[in-house]
């Protein structure tokens, strides 16, 4: 096997042709572990999902939040046993891996290391490949995976990455050319999801249990406010709006909320956040179009984007724009590793791969040099 980057074949003429699958040798593991989320892929080198499995960790609730210690210890627990049974459930042996990929960053640095770290040691025990991976672009890149977009997603699109850490409009231009056109001047919308779920007594985390409560609510009974909508350019707010929803909650009196009051309140904030993401989103569709007037799609991805009103409202922004919107299956909006080890596969494809000599870093923004491709 060799350890260098895939080579490229020769044609006549002495050019060099296209990367494919069959340069990959063998499957690709993925590792994720950036926050609380364990998980492990295998892909086929054409990105076929041979198996997959993410633990979502306990322990967290209690604290209100994610506790980056607990995290890290329950990686370094289960990482061992769940890459023992991915592959058992892909039916296939260490030996045959093509490759060994694993979240780098952005993230909680003590989960990077525990991945990086093991992911690195697998694959020098094996002689394999080790795979850097950035997290945002893993989710920038999903769509690509074979089968979630019919015809396929080819480049440019837009893409809204909506998570708990970020809330980004990128114009996804080619692999490893990301151009930031807005991002949120405060709060991330999963943020502001489980900020605005804890003021109305839902537990944590916030954003699942506040979209159940909002489908029985009435989302006009509070008037809400609406963040940077109608305004120029693609960033978002939503401090303002988690604000206003401590004021409407403090309105109905100490304690805890009655179920309906809840529930329209949950109703009403959902709607807010749905409407501002839809106006930023077609904000971001006109300044990209620009400079790409053949523009076709826009992507949500990200663990925000399983919200189906969420969806919705983006789905009838995108249709107003002439364009198709593509949403991963709710299993891979989340942190997963199948995203992990398509990434890869992207990057070694194309020759750019980063390897092991990329440190876990807790900040690496999709523009980031290190990222980029001519």
């Amino acid at each position: 096997m060799a350890h260098g980057g895939p080579r490229a074949k020769r044609v006549a003429g002495g050019r060099r042709a296209a990367y494919d699958a069959r340069m990959i040798e063998g499957p690709v593991l993925g590792i994720e572990t950036s926050c609380d989320e364990t998980a492990v892929a295998v892909l086929a080198p054409d990105g076929r999902v041979l198996a997959e499995r993410v633990l979502s960790q306990s322990g967290h609730a209690e604290h209100g939040g994610v506790v980056p210690e607990i995290a890290a210890r329950a990686h370094l627990a289960h990482l061992p046993r769940m890459v023992d049974a991915v592959l058992a459930a892909a039916g296939i042996g260490l030996a045959e891996l093509g490759a060994v990929a694993a979240t780098v960053g952005p993230g909680l640095i003590g989960g990077l290391l525990v991945g990086a770290n093991y992911g690195k040691g697998l694959a020098l025990a094996l002689g394999r490949r080790f795979v850097a991976v950035n997290h945002l672009e893993a989710h920038a890149l999903t769509p690509r995976l074979p089968g979630l977009v019919p015809g396929g997603a080819p480049f440019p699109y837009l893409l809204l990455l909506l998570s708990g850490g970020h809330t980004q409009a990128v114009a996804v231009e080619g692999l490893g050319r990301y151009r930031r056109l807005g991002t949120t001047l405060d709060d991330a919308a999963g943020e502001a999801f489980d900020k605005a779920a804890k003021l109305i007594g839902l537990g944590w985390p916030g954003g699942p249990a506040l979209e159940r409560l909002a489908a029985r609510g009435d989302a006009a009974r509070f008037a809400l406010p609406r963040p940077m909508l109608g305004r120029a350019g693609c960033d978002f707010s939503f401090s303002g709006l988690k604000t206003a929803v401590a004021h409407e909650a403090a309105k109905l009196g100490a304690g805890a909320l009655a179920e309906q009051d809840a529930a329209d309140l949950a109703a009403g904030f959902q709607a807010a956040v749905a409407a501002v993401l839809a106006d930023r989103a077609r904000h971001a569709a006109a300044l990209l179009r620009s400079a790409h007037p053949g523009l076709s799609l826009m992507v949500v991805s990200g663990g925000v984007a399983a919200n189906q009103a969420l969806r919705a409202a983006l789905l009838a922004a995108a249709e107003a724009e002439g364009m198709a919107l593509a949403a991963p299956p709710p299993r891979l909006c989340g942190d997963n590793a199948v995203m992990v080890a398509w990434a890869a596969i992207e990057r070694l494809r194309a020759g750019t791969a980063l390897g092991p000599e990329v440190l876990p870093r807790p900040r690496w923004p999709l523009d980031d040099a290190l990222l980029r491709v001519a």
